[in-house]
């Protein structure tokens, strides 16, 4: 054998084995690489946004480190495992829910959080993913698409955690956590006509739905209607949003050059505003290019529900891809006064602990869903 044989088998060899290593760690590699650097962009513009505050920075990853630490112990749990805990996961969310209507603790008169001592958390974080993984759960026991009684018994997963999350009040959360769980419903095949149906049955109940907002609720669907009646309260934040977006213009102020933000005219700019001050340091085409790592990051999770060996599992990675892109869209939108302002921040990029955590869990489980269908394969 040449010397150049021996080479080559040698490179491919040494390529082999670093395939093996990486599929032991049960890691996607694009999906890593590209939540490294969502990550990284994230914690250039706080630093900027902050005002150049590097302790808010250094808190920032160390939530990192926890989120993606997370992230790799839910990719070494095998999906079966996870469909299996499924019913006990989803109990132990709602319970919690329950612990929060009669020990929560009340903040910015919301009653959401659950004090333990050491920290406090969002139980609604876990619905985030209880949900999904639930009503994946019980249409894979059923043949597809669901039966009216299935769909029944499958919406009331749905509506069960979302009533406790909505008298707390978290109307953004509740709307994402609905979400999840209707995505899993509308790629379960349910007939379209079902679909325009309640899409009509929203709009008829609408006038109900209205009075049903608490006031400052509705004080945000009108402001959003029309900012400028109340430039100096209500509509001070998306005004202002839109005055650093536009001042970006093609290319952007420059890094640390952003006047609204740095001069303190962008409220919230660390947190639920925090694409407005990237808009506003590296205009258009930095915004471009931001959405196209978004949506790299949906595009490969899409492609992993596509691989997915069983219902349960396809499911559930759509669902919680499709969920991830909502997270993104409803924050970009509202940032921009396409949408009303809700309490969502930019994943990876807002400064924040508890979404984190359960965002990159959520990548956990489609890394696991992935690399485990490969085991299984060869």
């Amino acid at each position: 054998m040449s010397i150049a044989s021996q080479r080559t088998q040698k490179r491919w060899g040494d390529r082999r084995r670093s395939r093996l290593f990486v599929r032991g760690l049960h890691l996607d590699i694009p999906l890593v690489v590209s939540l490294l650097i969502l990550s990284l962009v994230g914690l250039a513009i706080l630093y900027s946004a902050s005002g150049q505050d590097m302790d808010m920075v250094q808190r920032q990853i160390i939530r990192l480190g926890v989120a993606f630490t997370v992230m790799f112990v839910v990719a070494q749990i095998p999906a079966h495992h996870i469909e299996k805990w499924a019913p006990w996961v989803f109990a132990a969310g709602m319970a919690l829910l329950l612990a929060v209507i009669f020990f929560g603790e009340t903040g910015k008169g919301a009653q959401r959080w659950l004090d333990l001592g050491l920290f406090k958390f969002q139980p609604s974080e876990i619905m985030k993913i209880a949900v999904p993984i639930m009503v994946a759960w019980y249409l894979a026991e059923h043949p597809l698409p669901p039966s009216p009684r299935n769909l029944l018994v499958a919406s009331l997963i749905i509506v069960a955690p979302v009533a406790l999350i909505v008298v707390q009040p978290d109307l953004g959360t509740s709307l994402l956590i609905a979400g999840s769980g209707v995505f899993v419903l509308l790629l379960s095949g349910i007939p379209w006509r079902l679909v325009f149906r309640f899409l009509l049955l929203v709009a008829a109940s609408a006038p109900l739905l209205w009075y049903g907002l608490h006031d400052y609720q509705r004080a945000r669907v009108l402001t959003f209607l029309n900012p400028e009646d109340d430039p100096l309260g209500a509509g001070y934040h998306i005004i202002q949003s839109k005055i650093a977006i536009g001042s970006g213009g093609l290319y952007g102020k420059g890094w640390l050059n952003g006047s609204q933000s740095q001069l303190e005219f962008l409220p919230e700019r660390s947190t639920d505003f925090i694409f407005a001050a990237f808009g506003e340091e590296f205009g258009l085409f930095g915004i471009l290019l931001l959405l196209a790592l978004y949506l790299f990051i949906v595009a490969r999770g899409l492609y992993i529900a596509s691989q997915a060996q069983d219902t349960f599992t396809r499911l559930l990675a759509g669902s919680l891809i499709l969920t991830f892109f909502v997270y993104f869209f409803v924050n970009i939108s509202m940032v921009t006064g396409l949408l009303p302002v809700v309490g969502l921040p930019l994943p990876l990029i807002s400064y924040g602990g508890t979404s984190m955590v359960t965002i990159m869990a959520a990548f956990g489980i489609l890394m696991s869903i992935h690399t485990h269908r490969k085991l299984l394969s060869t």
